[in-house]
């Protein structure tokens, strides 16, 4: 499995998009800013939005799309899925099984 992921600094804060195929592990190298570059320079490490693909094929090319993105259309991405903007990687069930959406997030929120 690959994944495409947005991390964050804070709510509306900076944003970074990226892919990989180890979406924990890929958390912890950018909570612990051992991967360089953009994300550590400014502190992005919230994870606030992820999809799922079949191949990393997939993935670069949406990575890509979601980078070309103006910033509002990424805004309403996240907050399509995750309008409270929550550190998917601190909840409870992470790593989650599928990508976040608003009744997982909520569910987990009111236990």
């Amino acid at each position: 499995m690959f994944y495409v992921y947005i991390v964050t600094n804070k709510r509306n804060g900076t944003l970074y998009t990226g892919q990989t195929d180890d979406l924990a592990k890929r958390m912890i190298q950018h909570q612990q800013k051992t991967f360089r570059g953009f994300s550590a320079k400014y502190n992005c490490h919230r994870l606030v939005w992820f999809e799922k693909h079949e191949t990393r094929e997939t993935a670069l090319t949406r990575e890509r799309q979601i980078k070309n993105w103006r910033r509002d259309w990424k805004l309403n991405l996240i907050e399509m899925d995750n309008p409270d903007w929550l550190d998917i990687s601190i909840l409870p069930c992470w790593p989650l099984p599928e990508p976040c959406h608003l009744d997982i997030l909520h569910a987990v929120i009111s236990r």
